[in-house]
């Protein structure tokens, strides 16, 4: 770098010579410098690119950044503001400061200065400070800049958590070394040796607020890599702690001083390394400051980084594994650094509180002499006790619980250096088997504790199936977390459920949770119904072998087992018929009360299910599915039950229309009497009470001189989408031109529910994803989406041209590939041939499929429209023109092809657009 520097001085140089006046030499300068910047940064990303280390790529760009800043000045002070008392260069000093002051510069990040004056400025260092800022800006470089004497550091420091921060890093660049030592010197004298306490709560809080920003669990599928739990900003705080709290400079400092040990010290920049050369891939991939790794990016990264498909997992999968792994290490840290300053009562107990989670302490009676409270949380008594009796490493746990203490850090850490001791012997342990089991069947803080115990990894240890899926991404578009992270949210939401601390699912579950007979088999196959991702082999029939051989150590009983088995490999079943079958046809059900068999099965089943969506992600068990699970609990009830059930369908219809009459108050009994007339059997079942009101009144408000047609927009704020309500005179290319209005305008439909009256109209609530952050832009748009879909509908509008001319779009789904797949059954209904079509959804797929079927002289009796995140599942039951099923295998061989080659010319032109496109995602 020392060799840049000199070069640019030359070219410099020549460039002032041969201009008339520095001014006039200003563009060859900055021309000469960006050469030199874009020549550095090139350097660095083909090294990254060619398997280098993303610290050594971000410590490369920043001291090629100070070689820049101080050929700048140099130039400045020469030929722009010579200073014409050589003194008054010493009354300037630069200081790189934040992330630049670390000596390791992201391709994308901010360059952050800081001008230290001395007690007075002069105007020879004002006017040097600006040139030099605006040869910066001439580079198209971001900086943040403050120009202070070391007075008004501190004064700033003192309020400002931010700028005591930057302080912390700051590293010398050039100009008056003595200026900048005095500075280093106040500041600790000043600031750091007073403030600890203060600090230290500061930026913990600080690291709450950013960590709910950016996604509050580290386990999000779409993490970021700087703001995110455990990303790099996490291991900033803990170094600015540390280095606040034990006066160190240096992070290797930290073991010396006794906060850390060796290995975790080589822990900690093993994160490090790993964090920074996804950050430095990921800016370079972008060409900006991108810190989220989307969807997108995960594959191109994973490329970049050699990460190869193996063993079911593909290679982006592998990689995020290993980034979700990082990840939970960093915490880690987190959890040793905070006990540590705990200890030297240099942090707020609060604070702590929060970070590791909310306990309800419940009375000590009788502590194991093993353990031990300190600070009101849960520790042992040193590592001895775990190599005295190994089964205290799941006792640690059981306790935490039975006693609703949190775990101290030592003791985490404890169990993290003993983890060889969970081993076959111990696996094999009835009295840890018992207390594991006990633990998860416990109603005080089974997922938190269990939490905790995949955390340090004895989870995965002691169950090590769950291992092989801890930190394991799904690469779609539909689960939220790694697959370890859902199955303890699953258990969270059912403990949650039993526990009336979910209100809005206790009308779901009040008449079936409490009359289920053996709670073990139900939590034990949530625990495991996805414990078998990434395998070959489908993850149903895997998982169901996996608990065949762990429910008998847990001392399950044969019968006992059996269910647990059946329960994980069945456990998409009733998702599946719920969301993608006509639940109003008798062979569906009969179809699935014939794999059910009892009401027993029904019952755990169903429960199972509602907590598995819950867990998915936020609001993804809303209203709709809610519903549609309900219906068919209670029709196969009805079926198992020998045509009796708790609530027969006669009752049911009676008690949804008499909720809607009660809702209805200002309405005669002729007129709701002749309004609930026009409804048939399946929409009293399947809708909601909100979406009944609504209906009741669009209906009523049917002008009687003109053919009916309305279609309303809503905000549906539980799913963030947009509603759609249509009413119109039902005919057979109807589903087709609402969909095909939708795509026209830009609207990708995620899901609908279609109904028909007894007088012959349509009744269709379309729900589509939303585009503006604020409701008001977003009714905006739906009121312009309303009205294009009332020109469609009258005819003023040719719908295939208006798709054709809108422009291409892209999205989050064109990250993925999916193979698409057509399966046609007769045997699903007793009327209608079923077409079940799936694949990779997009902006206009509907329209495609339905307009498609209509061409092939097809009636769509109803249709069953799902969106698992990027992976569109679409049911259509169909009868021909003459009100037939399709048998003819040529038919239905030219329905598939037709459907197919929907996917397959979209996918031409995706390819031509997306290079990067990965392998099939993995079912949900």
């Amino acid at each position: 770098m020392k060799a840049l520097g000199a070069e640019l001085d030359a070219r410099i140089a020549a460039a002032c010579a041969e201009a008339p006046t520095p001014a006039a030499a200003r563009p060859r300068v900055v021309d000469e410098l960006r050469a030199a910047l874009d020549s550095g940064r090139a350097v660095a990303r083909s090294a990254l690119e060619s398997g280098g280390k993303g610290l050594a790529c971000a410590r490369f760009l920043s001291d090629l950044e100070d070689e820049l800043i101080r050929a700048i000045y140099r130039y400045v002070s020469r030929y722009v503001h010579v200073a014409g008392n050589p003194g008054l260069e010493e009354r300037l000093t630069i200081v790189a400061v934040g992330g630049y002051g670390r000596g390791a510069l992201a391709p994308g990040s901010d360059i952050d200065l800081l001008f230290l004056l001395p007690s007075k400025q002069t105007p020879w260092g004002e006017s040097v400070a600006q040139a030099i800022l605006y040869v910066l800006w001439d580079l198209r470089q971001k900086v943040g800049h403050a120009s202070r004497s070391i007075a008004e550091c501190m004064s700033h420091s003192k309020i400002d958590m931010t700028i005591r921060t930057t302080l912390i890093e700051a590293r010398f660049l050039l100009g008056n070394a003595q200026l900048f030592e005095e500075l280093l010197a106040t500041f600790d004298r000043e600031i750091m040796r007073v403030g600890a306490r203060e600090f230290v709560g500061a930026k913990l809080e600080e690291r709450d607020q950013r960590v709910a920003r950016a996604g509050a669990s580290r386990y999000l599928v779409e993490p970021n890599v700087k703001e995110g739990k455990g990303g790099l900003r996490d291991l900033n705080t803990l170094f600015w702690i540390a280095k606040y709290v034990y006066r160190v400079r240096e992070a290797r400092e930290l073991v010396a001083a006794g906060l850390l040990t060796s290995a975790e010290m080589s822990l900690f920049e093993r994160c490090e390394e790993f964090l920074w050369s996804v950050r430095c891939h990921l800016h370079f991939a972008t060409g900006r400051a991108e810190e989220r790794l989307s969807f997108e990016m995960q594959p191109r990264l994973a490329n970049r980084l050699g990460y190869r498909d193996r063993a079911g997992l593909s290679r982006v999968e592998r990689f995020m594994k290993h980034y979700f792994l990082v990840a939970k290490d960093v915490g880690d840290l987190t959890g040793i650094v905070c006990a540590a300053l705990e200890a030297r009562q240099a942090k707020p107990r609060a604070i702590f509180d929060r970070m590791f989670g909310s306990f309800r302490r419940r009375k000590i009676n009788n502590l194991p002499e093993d353990f031990t409270v300190d600070f009101d949380r849960l520790n042992t008594c040193g590592d001895s006790v775990f190599a005295k009796d190994p089964v205290n490493l799941i006792r640690l746990f059981w306790l935490a619980d039975q006693l609703g203490l949190p775990l101290h850090p030592d003791a985490l850490r404890g169990v993290t250096r003993n983890l060889r001791r969970i081993d076959a012997d111990l696996r094999a342990n009835p009295e840890a088997n018992r207390l594991f089991l006990e633990l998860l069947l416990s109603r005080n803080m089974t997922e938190s504790v269990l939490r905790k115990m995949n955390e340090t990894g004895a989870l995965g240890r002691f169950i090590p199936d769950f291992g092989r899926v801890v930190a394991m991404m799904q690469f779609n578009m539909y689960h939220h977390y790694t697959v370890d992270e859902h199955l303890l949210r699953a258990i969270g939401a059912l403990s949650d459920m039993e526990a009336g601390r979910l209100p809005q699912f206790q009308p779901l579950i009040a008449e079936i949770l409490p009359k289920i007979l053996n709670r073990k088999v139900l939590y034990l196959g949530l625990l495991l119904h996805d414990i078998a991702k990434g395998r070959k082999e489908d993850h149903s029939i895997a998982g169901r072998d996996v608990a065949l051989a762990l429910c008998p150590r847990l001392g399950f009983e044969p019968g006992e087992t059996q269910t647990v088995a059946w329960l994980v490999e069945h456990h998409l079943h009733m998702s599946i018929v719920a969301q993608n079958r006509d639940i109003s046809d008798p062979r569906t059900i009969e179809t699935f009360a014939a794999v059910v068999q009892s009401l027993e099965r029904l019952k755990l089943l169903f429960v199972l299910t509602l907590c598995d969506i819950a867990a998915v992600g936020p609001n993804v068990l809303d209203a709709w599915k809610a519903q549609l699970l309900r219906q068919l609990y209670w029709e196969t009830e009805v079926v198992l039950g020998g045509g009796h059930s708790a609530v027969d369908r006669k009752s049911r219809v009676a008690a949804s229309k008499a909720e809607l009459r009660a809702a209805l108050s200002d309405w005669s009994d002729e007129q709701f009497e002749a309004y609930a007339s026009r409804h048939y059997q399946a929409y009293w079942l399947k809708m909601d009470l909100p979406h009944k009101l609504r209906h009741a009144e669009l209906l009523q408000d049917l002008p009687s001189d003109r053919p009916p047609l309305v279609a309303a927009v809503a905000l549906d704020k539980a799913r963030g989408a947009v509603e759609l309500t249509v009413i119109a005179q039902d005919h057979r290319r109807l589903l087709s031109t609402i969909a095909g209005a939708c795509a026209a305008s830009g609207v990708n439909i995620v899901d609908a529910h279609i109904f028909t009256t007894a007088d012959g109209l349509a009744l269709d609530t379309i729900l589509c994803s939303r585009t503006f952050e604020f409701d008001e832009d977003e009714m905006r748009r739906g009121g312009r989406i309303a009205h294009y879909l009332n020109k469609a509908l009258r005819g003023e509008i040719i719908i295939s041209e208006a798709i054709r001319a809108r422009a291409p779009q892209t999205s989050q789904a064109a990250a993925f590939s999916i193979a698409p797949e057509v399966l046609i059954d007769n045997a699903l209904s007793a009327v209608c041939t079923v077409i079940e079509v799936s694949g990779l959804d997009r902006e206009g797929l509907l329209f495609e499929l339905t307009n498609a079927i209509s061409k092939l002289s097809l009636n769509i009796v109803s249709a069953h429209v799902t969106t698992f995140g990027e992976r569109a599942v679409d049911t259509f039951y169909v009868k021909d023109l003459t009100g037939d099923k399709i048998f003819s295998p040529s038919r239905q061989g030219a329905i598939r092809r037709n459907l197919i080659e929907i996917f397959a010319s979209a996918g031409e032109k995706r390819t031509a657009h997306s290079p990067d496109s990965v392998g099939n995602a993995p079912a949900s």
